[in-house]
């Protein structure tokens, strides 16, 4: 179905195309960081040792954690 977003790299677009099963903890707070499926956004950057990855939706920078990014399934993006 989806990629994890450490399989992209910076620079790299993608779509969010939904969620893990496992990630019910996270996937409300998810959403209402405007994670929803369906959202386009840009990979920013990521730190050193891969933990914290930010990128660029709607307009703004967000920054996600390793646990939390691990839960979002992913399109790659030309």
């Amino acid at each position: 179905m989806g990629i994890s977003l450490k399989n992209l790299t910076t620079g790299d677009l993608g779509k969010i195309v939904g969620f893990e099963k496992s990630g019910k903890a996270y996937r409300k707070r998810l959403l209402a960081m405007g994670l929803t499926p369906g959202t386009e956004f840009s990979v920013t950057r990521f730190a050193p040792l891969g933990d914290p990855v930010e990128i660029k939706l709607r307009g703004f920078s967000l920054t996600l954690r390793k646990d939390e990014a691990a839960i979002l399934l992913i399109e790659k993006l030309s």
